[in-house]
């Protein structure tokens, strides 16, 4: 099925930002935008975060920013002054990429973690945006904080590069979140959990310059979130243009674009 050619798609979850981007990222971006894609470049740590704002207000449509320290930089510590700083730029539209993660290598940080994940969460209450969270291997923990208002906020946001089971999205769904997903879905079998989750509660990403899909070169980049898109079309016998349509709509409703 070929895509209408004035289809516009968005790239919820991009790092081109990234050093794997250094030498060629204005371009990247030029071509992804050509190609009637935006993209959300989000930051892990606070130079990542910075460049993301940099890069976004170079342009005045099709390219935003979101800041954020990532779990496994925890040690790294969150300077809540510097980051509220770039949460005031316009073109910063979420707190992330925030959260936990408990693969082996960061298991012994996790007080830290989530500490700092509060930490954050208050920033994006203060600065009223959603926030985009990642979570490996902690669902668990993340759900209970998230239905505990420990801060006494209630916050929107999606969780990114969703890998859980159906019962774990159940939750994030009821709580209002939307789920992320992007070329892992072609490595893990998430189709039930696709085929369950509303379209209206879907975002689309690449994680770029990770978790290229198979059509696509090793790394990757935000104009591939179209073969996301077909995939999540096929399984919810769909069309691209629908999925396409519905999930632009997702992003700018959550991200206020």
């Amino acid at each position: 099925m070929k895509p209408k050619k004035k289809l516009m798609l968005i790239d919820t979850h991009a790092h081109v930002n990234f050093n794997a981007y250094k030498s060629d990222a204005d371009e990247v971006v030029r071509r992804s935008l050509a190609g009637n894609t935006w993209m959300i470049n989000v930051g892990s740590q606070y130079s990542t975060s910075k460049r993301a704002v940099e890069m976004a207000e170079k342009h005045q449509e099709g390219v935003y920013a979101a800041i954020g320290l990532h779990p496994i930089h925890c040690q790294e510590g969150f300077d809540y002054e510097e980051y509220k700083k770039l949460a005031g730029s316009p073109k910063v539209v979420a707190l992330g990429e925030i959260g936990l993660d408990y693969k082996a290598e960061y298991v012994s940080s996790k007080e830290k973690q989530k500490e700092i994940l509060l930490q954050q969460l208050k920033l994006a209450g203060e600065m009223k945006l959603p926030v985009i969270f990642h979570c490996r291997m902690a669902h668990e923990n993340l759900i209970e904080i998230l239905k505990s208002g420990i801060l006494g906020l209630e916050p929107k946001g999606v969780i990114h590069c969703f890998t859980g089971h159906w019962r774990e999205a159940q939750q994030y769904l009821q709580m209002g979140f939307y789920l992320g997903f992007n070329g892992i879905i072609f490595k893990l079998n998430l189709d039930e959990v696709i085929k369950k989750t509303p379209l209206d509660r879907i975002l689309v990403e690449t994680d770029c310059p990770y978790l290229s899909p198979p059509q696509a070169s090793e790394r990757n980049e935000p104009l591939n979130v179209k073969y996301v898109v077909e995939k999540i079309a096929k399984l919810k016998e769909k069309s691209y243009e629908e999925v396409g349509e519905q999930t632009l709509k997702n992003a700018k409703e959550l991200f206020g674009i």
